[in-house]
């Protein structure tokens, strides 16, 4: 049970010295930006705001409450979503783009923490107002973490397990006192990725139930129109309290933002051709190169970017669900995984646009791909090391590169060698165990793309006896499937950033494997990989975060849980040229929220 002290003048714990207030805070090191910082610097606030803008998304919606269990499948976009600016619900500190893990004042105008991290201390601003004018106060704060905890979906729902105390200190302050459960990383995520509603407007005890009524916000919108699972308008705030803070200068430019929803990604570029939407991200290299030939595009209505951020690869590939007993040995993972033949996909499939991905950091330096592990790599690594594949712990790993015909011998016999250690040979042309049962697993997949993939890789396997089927099902029939782990294998995309973190919990822990809903799709339980994945959580040097990362990387690769395919080092996106944006570029690549109405200008 929490304990909830209201007022409180705030007291450190026996000897500790008293926190100073600042500006900022970042996971390792100092914030870059110094606390007289105007903007951030991908951020220009010079453009003049108004005009209009109109987002696609495939999906569908039934309830503007994203916060609450029922909504995890038909989200409502742009209420809580920072790819377009948390439109309505505003966090206590906002990220920036340009730095690995770094937040700046939002609500809470200043924080005060000890290097320990046990505790942090919002000081919210006192101008932060809701947007029906009422203030913003620490009883907010300290509302919304326990209507989460009682009413939200994870991860919100479990914020306040890590807490030991929170207090309100003061008139604007409200301090929360960590447990045993919280790691290094907690205090970002409770000031960045934890939203704060109102207490006067909302009723708890019907939080949970789905709803469409405009709600009180705090953030730079208000919902305007709705249209059940077709369309959310959000008109600008003329109140908003926080346009002048610095980390809201050169954001939030239009006046009027539309969220508009398709059942399908060819719909929605067909609306974008017409105009009805002003923005597509292509993710799809062949459709980048042969897609844009239509009126807008030659006229120059439509424009074309390149971006180029500075972000690891991530992973993309063909996951194995080790619930599957069919997956549980990693030698036969490793021995289906050299099967795929890259190169031919690449020059028949994509016209040679990607690049073999090798680990899940490719292109930074938390990447383990051709680094040697190092001292202090291998003291955190301790006996975890001998489990360990020696040419991935030296950094001489590396996918084997085929002839491109879609059946080289030499890899399709390394991979076969791979099979019989795993107990498989082939038998009567069917790759079988001792026992004479066929290899078989079904790939599911989500649309023509990913089936194009699973084709390719069903023809490789075929090569050696192995039979796969492939089933592609709508977009709700996938989400209910992935979130009950209902599949062998499937296609998926794991993100990375220059500061991961809690996530990889969601992704690899051993808590995650049998929880309805997380991203552990793989079914990954391994005390091994809990431990690795505590040591990134822990390291208190960028030194030693980085040989957690690394060694994470070595064990999640040496598992073989995944069947690493592809990545490009860019960012596509086609727009409207009424659609301005600026001309930096930060870390993170793109930013919409900084991007503007240029027929206003």
């Amino acid at each position: 049970m929490l304990r909830i002290v209201i007022p409180l003048v705030l007291a450190l714990s026996c000897g500790a010295a008293l926190a100073e207030p600042v500006h900022g805070i970042a996971m390792h090191g100092t914030p870059a930006l110094p606390s007289d910082f105007k903007h951030f610097p991908y951020a220009n606030p010079e453009i003049k705001k108004g005009g209009k803008i109109s987002y696609g998304v495939v999906g569908t919606f039934d309830s503007l409450n994203p916060f609450i269990l029922k909504s995890m499948r038909t989200t409502a976009r742009g209420m809580w979503d920072p790819e377009y600016g948390n439109l309505v619900y505003e966090t206590l500190m906002l990220r920036s783009r340009d730095e690995p893990f770094t937040l700046y004042g939002l609500l809470a105008q200043s924080v005060e923490w000890d290097d320990d991290r046990r505790f942090i201390q919002f000081n919210l601003n006192p101008d932060a107002k809701w947007s029906d004018g009422q203030p913003v106060t620490p009883d907010d704060v300290i509302f919304t973490l326990n209507l989460l905890k009682e009413k939200g979906r994870v991860p919100f729902s479990t914020r306040l397990n890590a807490v030991e105390k929170v207090e309100q200190v003061g008139v604007h302050g409200v301090k929360f006192t960590f447990n045993d459960k919280a790691d290094r990383e907690f205090p970002l995520i409770l000031a960045g990725s934890t939203p704060i509603l109102p207490k006067h407007a909302i009723d708890p005890e019907t939080f949970d139930r789905s709803s469409l009524v405009p709600p009180v916000g705090s953030g730079p919108y208000m919902v305007q129109t709705v249209k059940p699972g077709e369309s959310i308008s959000f008109e600008r705030d003329p109140n908003y309290w926080g346009k002048d803070i610095p980390s809201k200068v050169g954001l939030d430019n239009y006046d009027r933002i539309t969220v508009q929803y398709f059942l399908q990604d060819t719909t929605l570029f067909e609306s974008f051709k017409k105009g009805d939407v002003d923005i597509y991200a292509d993710g799809s290299p062949g459709h980048w190169a042969n897609a844009y030939n239509f009126p807008a595009v030659t006229s120059g209505v439509v424009v074309k970017d390149t971006f180029e951020p500075k972000l690891p690869s991530g992973m993309f590939g063909f996951v194995f669900n080790t619930r599957r007993p069919v997956f549980a040995n990693p030698k036969l993972r490793e021995g289906l995984s050299l099967i795929f033949d890259f190169e031919w996909a690449n020059k028949n499939l994509f016209s040679g646009a990607y690049i073999r991905t090798q680990s899940f950091w490719q292109n930074s330096d938390l990447s383990s791909f051709g680094v040697p592990a190092d001292e202090r790599e291998l003291k955190l690594l301790g006996p975890i090391k001998d489990r360990i594949d020696p040419s991935i712990l030296d950094g001489s790993y590396k996918l084997p590169v085929t002839d491109g015909s879609g059946r080289d011998r030499n890899v399709l016999k390394q991979a076969a060698a791979l099979l019989k250690e795993a107990g498989y040979a082939i038998q009567n042309g069917k790759m079988s165990d001792a026992k004479g049962k066929p290899l078989a697993f079904e790939i599911m997949t989500q649309n023509a793309d990913q089936e194009k993939l699973a084709v390719a890789y069903q023809r490789s396997l075929q090569l050696l006896g192995i039979s796969v089927s492939i089933r592609t099902v709508d977009d709700s029939q996938y989400q209910s499937r992935t979130s009950n782990f209902d599949y062998d294998m499937i296609i998926k995309s794991y993100t990375a950033s220059l500061s991961p973190g809690i996530e990889q919990v969601g992704r690899w822990s051993s808590a995650a494997r049998d929880r309805e809903g997380t991203d552990n799709f793989a079914g990954v339980a391994d005390p091994d990989v809990d431990t690795l994945i505590d040591h990134i959580l822990t390291a208190r040097s960028a030194e030693d975060f980085t040989a957690a990362v690394r060694s994470h990387d070595r064990m999640l690769l040496s598992g073989h849980y995944v069947l690493p395919l592809y990545h490009v080092d860019q960012q596509w996106v086609a727009r409207s040229k009424r659609i301005g944006h600026p001309d930096v570029v930060p870390l993170y690549g793109y930013q919409l929220p900084a991007w503007w109405d240029q027929s206003v200008q």
